[in-house]
Order: C-alpha cells, then structure tokens, then sequence
C-alpha cells in the first residue's frame, strides 16, 4: 500500500473516532505496539488495521475503481467537446469560413477559463472546485460502496494541510482541457485532409489594416514552429471572397492549425505538467500531524511510559470473525486456556508435555498479558476451555476471536458439567451457534491428542 493510501486511511479512522467517538481498538492497539517503529508508525499500523476490521480497505479500493471510472466519463466528453468545437468552426464546408469565427469557436472558452483558472490559482487556490466535486460526486456514485463516502471527506482534508488540493485539481482540469484541445486539432486536421475550405475574414467597423496585424501577430509564435503565415496580399484579398487559390487556403490552414497549438495546446499541456510536478512534490512531503485532534490519547496507548492494563471501550457493533492461521509470524508449539472458570472445577487437567497451560483467564490484567504474549510467541496449536453453564456473552465471543487470531490453529473446548449438575440444553445451543459464526470447531471432549501431535 502506497504512503498516500496509509495517509489516507489513517485520517478516515480518526474522522470517524472524532465524529462517533473511539473504535473498539484494544487489539488493534497491542498489535501496533507489538510491530514498533516511532508513535507515527504505529498510528498507522492502528489504522490500517481497523480499516482492514471495518471493511475500509475494500471501500478504497471501490472508490479508486469508481474514480477511475469517472476520470474515463470525464475523459469521453471531453473528448467528444472537442471534437464539437472543430465541427462547429468549420461546419460543413459547404460556405467560406470566417477564421477570426473559427478561432474564436475553437479558443475562446478555453482561454476564458484559463484565465480564471490562473487568476483563482493566484488569489484563491480553489478554481476547479466544481468540476472537482463532480469528479468526486461521480466517483462515489460509481464505487456503489456505501464505506466509501466516508473516504472523500478524508481526502479533502488531508490534501488541503498542504495545499495539494489546487494541484490535483489543476492536474484534473488541465488535462481534460488538453484531452479537448487534442481532439479538436485532431477533428480539425481530419476535416481539413477530407474537405475543400475558403477562408475568408469580415468586418464592418474595423479596418482592413486592423486583420493584417492581428493576423501576423497571432501568426508569430506558430511561425517559430514552421508554420506558415498569410502574406499581406493574402489576407487583405480574403476580406473580400474566398481566395480560390490552392496556396492560399493551405496558408490559411496552416495559420489556423499553428494558432490552435500554440495558443490551446501547448499552454494546458504546461500547466498540467507543472500541476503533477507540484503534486508529486507535494505528496512526497505529505506526513502524520500528530498535533490533530485524536492523535493525542493515542500515544499513552501505543507509547506507554508504563504499562496500562485495560481499556473502556464502547461495544463494536458487530464481532469480527476469526480467521485461523491468518497470524504472519512463525508460530510454535501448543496451550492451553480456560476462561472463567469457577473454583469448582479442578484446573489445570494432566497435559502433555509438549502442551502448556496458560491458566485462566478471570481479570483484564491476566487477559491482556496472555495477549500481549502470544503477540511476541502464537501458539501452532491452542485449545480455549468455556464453560457452557455461562452465556456466551459478547465479551467472551470477543475473547475467544482475539485468542484465535493469535494462533495458527483454534480449537474450542465446551466442558462438562460437574457431577450432580447438567447442561441447559438452549445455552448450550447458543455456544454452538456463536462459535459456528465465528468458524471455530469445537468439541466436549478434551482435545489432547490433537494438542500433542497436531491431529486426533
């Protein structure tokens, strides 16, 4: 995953810790603990853990697939703009083309909205902001995700610290401009290679002397680039008709096509290369600010000075499953556990010698301190001892799910009642339909053999 996309993801988790308060985060916190690194790698490692839990990974990846379908929408009017443009300077042919009409039709949008983009590049920094928000409308709409509307806002954000936003829009809007320009020469070229255009220039106001010089004026660039001008003759003859003269309508031609480049071309497609120089610059430098609101409590809890044991947090609204085997370290050796167990019962049984007992697991200290052992050492295989005469209450599921994910394999252990005392049959079938959600197997019998050689 890029640095961007971590970036981008760590300030979506702590949107969402800011809006609807903290995360069911205990596990995600030991785990970034466990990887080390400085507090802003660790942030990180938090986040892209919960986005992982929360399915915010997979809600990335439908927007970015959303975006770039939007980007192609975009991308196909633009194209097809252009292509509008060229059609409606020439037309069909059929009568003299007014060049000054032409130009006008082919660069006088363009450079309007040039000059505004460049103005509020210069004094506001936020021009393109509408058709930013419709590629951005665009992209959520077609990511069909509904985690995905939380990841715009993220972005916004995150690029508007360091003023990426007018960058990643001067790169959007440039560059669909240039898609049209690109069309439009084309189209242009297209029509002129197929069809037989007079060029004619007219006026009522002005003076013949005043197209002479706007002509060679605008001509001057082009001509540095080896395109042709009109001579003076040329242009003053073209004020009255179409010049019937093969060299005449190619200089024209010529003329027009020059004009385009160098005035529509060329001058979007700078800007958009200076637009991704800045932005790639500026996404290098994009960092943590461990000054916003959130990060704070975060370091006691990834950086602890001394150890803290336990943390209130509000439930989840759903438990996540365990995922055997999903644990990336090398993993060894077998143990046993048992949670909340009563005095009853004699613990720990006989076990193998190759088979360690955890104990019982009866306070948050004794919970988190297995935790954070089996983080540094997961067991190959590890048995969990429940005591079905106990609900499975949502705390316990959690427990078992976090202990599974600690181990490369997991077995559940639901013990028999003592002597004298049976099962509640509906209990019991709760046991079995929680552990079955959570894709655990389990049994009622002591799983020992399967502790000792990895088999039954």
């Amino acid at each position: 995953m890029t640095e961007l996309k971590t970036l981008w993801l760590t300030e979506t988790i702590r949107l969402r810790e800011e809006h609807a308060g903290a995360l069911e985060d205990q596990e995600a916190n030991r785990l970034a603990r466990s990887a080390g690194g400085d507090l802003p790698t660790r942030i990180e490692a938090r986040a892209l853990w919960l986005a992982e839990r929360d399915g915010l990974t997979g809600a990335l990846r439908h927007w970015l697939q959303g975006a770039r379908l939007a980007l192609i929408v975009l991308a196909v009017l633009a194209t097809v703009s252009g292509a509008g443009l060229a059609f409606a300077a020439l037309s069909d042919g059929q009568a003299p083309v007014n060049v000054f009409w032409a130009l006008g039709s082919l660069l006088g949008l363009n450079l309007i909205l040039l000059l505004s983009w460049t103005s509020g590049l210069i004094f506001a920094g936020d021009y393109g902001a509408t058709l930013g928000r419709l590629w951005l409308w665009l992209s959520e709409k077609l990511a069909r995700d509904a985690k995905a509307a939380q990841l715009a806002p993220a972005l916004l954000l995150l690029l508007q610290r360091q003023k990426l936003n007018r960058w990643a829009l001067g790169v959007l809007v440039n560059g669909l401009w240039l898609l049209a320009m690109l069309s439009a020469l084309a189209i242009l070229l297209t029509l002129m290679a197929t069809r037989r255009y007079g060029f004619v220039w007219e006026t009522t106001i002005l003076s013949g002397n005043t197209f002479v010089v706007m002509t060679q004026t605008l001509g001057a660039l082009p001509a540095l680039l080896g395109f042709s001008v009109p001579t003076v003759e040329m242009i003053r003859a073209s004020g009255d008709t179409a010049l019937n003269i093969e060299s005449a309508r190619q200089a024209w031609a010529a003329w027009l096509v020059g004009v385009l480049l160098v005035y529509g071309v060329l001058p979007r497609l700078l800007l958009a290369l200076f637009c991704l120089w800045r932005w790639k610059v500026g996404r290098a430098a994009l960092h943590l600010d461990l000054n916003l609101p959130g990060y704070a409590p975060l370091r006691e809890q990834l950086m602890p000075s001394s150890e803290r044991l336990g943390v209130s947090d509000a439930a989840p609204e759903r438990l996540h499953q365990a995922e055997g085997g999903a644990n990336a370290l090398d993993s060894d050796g077998a143990l046993l556990v048992a949670i909340e167990l009563d005095d009853q019962r004699p613990w720990p049984p006989q076990l193998p010698k190759n088979v360690k007992d955890a104990g019982i697991l009866d306070s948050r200290e004794s919970r988190q301190k297995l935790l954070e052992q089996l983080t540094r050492f997961p067991p190959e295989r590890l048995a969990i001892a429940c005591d079905p005469r106990r609900s499975p209450d949502r705390g316990s599921l959690a427990l078992i799910a976090e202990l599974a994910r600690s181990a490369s394999a997991t077995r559940i252990w639901l013990l028999q009642a003592p002597p004298g005392q049976a099962l509640d049959a509906e209990r019991l079938g709760d046991w079995h339909t929680a552990l079955q959600q959570l894709e655990l197997p389990f049994a009622d019998c002591a799983p020992m053999n399967w502790l000792e050689s990895g088999h039954d």
